[in-house]
């Protein structure tokens, strides 16, 4: 006598969404399996313990699945709030920050201590293995001092600018970071670089972390910022951006403000080989994974 067919049991709606979500990752863990991601993490993110939570979950599920990450960290308010406290005076200029040699004592003890751990703890906590590492360790990386100048409106003289100890990288020795490409650890580095002479210098998070991109041929380089991505005059987001493109939107006023040097550092990582760079908002919780593991992103994507 046959037995009577039995209905498989309902499962919760969250826990089929859950499954979904896992077969639609896996195209995508299998193309990225042993790539290279370095990913700018500061911000508002920064900041908020639920953010960051967040953040270091999703690098170390990349890490879990094969992927490469190597995180870069700001730390600019941070820093505000210790030379506030230490009754240091700080000016910026052309919206850097004018650093004498207090100001980047003070610089180095916040990026390479104090921030550096917290990001180090937070990874660690969900359970990666990570160690926080300082551009001077290893060498690498080797820096310059910030040539700028500035136009003076009523004489029409170039003037060159004095910022201090504020750099950019000369150099970027790789091999530090590789050596940790076949082993359980995430590498965390703060943006301090060194001179010549071994003097430290304050590497603005954004150029750093797009000049060890390209060091290290980086797949992806992520730029995690407090807008969506680049967007258009309409000001509707920009999914894809050929670097021809990128730049004309630069030319024509449609991209402008600080939204420029971001585009530009994206711009010069992948002219220099990175396979492609992302503008996306930190702020929006696991933002790296979805824009890694779905069709189309959240951020911009430019590539050549």
């Amino acid at each position: 006598m046959t037995k009577p067919f039995a209905a498989p049991p309902k499962l919760p709606a969250a826990s089929l969404d859950k499954a979904q979500t896992l077969v639609e990752a896996l195209p995508f863990m299998r193309r990225y399996a042993g790539a290279t991601f370095v990913i700018k993490y500061g911000g508002n993110a920064m900041g908020d313990d639920s953010l960051t939570e967040s953040f270091a979950r999703d690098v170390v599920l990349l890490k879990q699945v094969g992927i490469n990450p190597v995180v870069v960290h700001g730390g600019g308010p941070q820093i505000g709030a210790m030379l506030e406290r230490l009754q240091i005076k700080s000016e910026f200029v052309d919206g850097l920050r004018v650093t004498d040699r207090n100001t980047v004592d003070v610089v180095e003890m916040v990026l390479s201590g104090n921030i550096n751990k917290q990001i180090v703890s937070a990874i660690q906590a969900v359970g990666g293995k990570a160690v926080g590492v300082s551009g001077k360790d290893g060498g690498l990386i080797s820096a310059r001092k910030l040539q700028r100048t500035k136009r003076d409106p009523d004489s029409n003289i170039e003037r060159i600018l004095d910022l201090g100890f504020v750099g950019e990288p000369a150099a970027v020795n790789p091999e530090i970071l590789e050596a940790f490409e076949d082993s359980d650890f995430i590498p965390v580095i703060a943006p301090i670089g060194v001179g010549p002479r071994g003097e430290s210098y304050n590497i603005n998070a954004d150029t750093a972390a797009g000049a060890i991109a390209a060091a290290l041929n980086a797949t992806r380089f992520f730029l995690l910022t407090d807008v969506a991505g680049v967007l258009d005059k309409e000001k509707t987001l920009i999914q894809e951006l050929p670097l021809a493109r990128a730049r004309e939107l630069m030319t024509d006023g449609t991209i402008s403000g600080g939204m420029i040097p971001k585009l530009e550092t994206c711009i010069s990582a992948v002219d220099q080989g990175v396979e492609g760079a992302v503008i996306m908002d930190g702020r929006i919780p696991h933002a790296v994974l979805l824009e890694v593991f779905t069709e189309g992103g959240i951020g911009t994507l430019i590539r050549a």
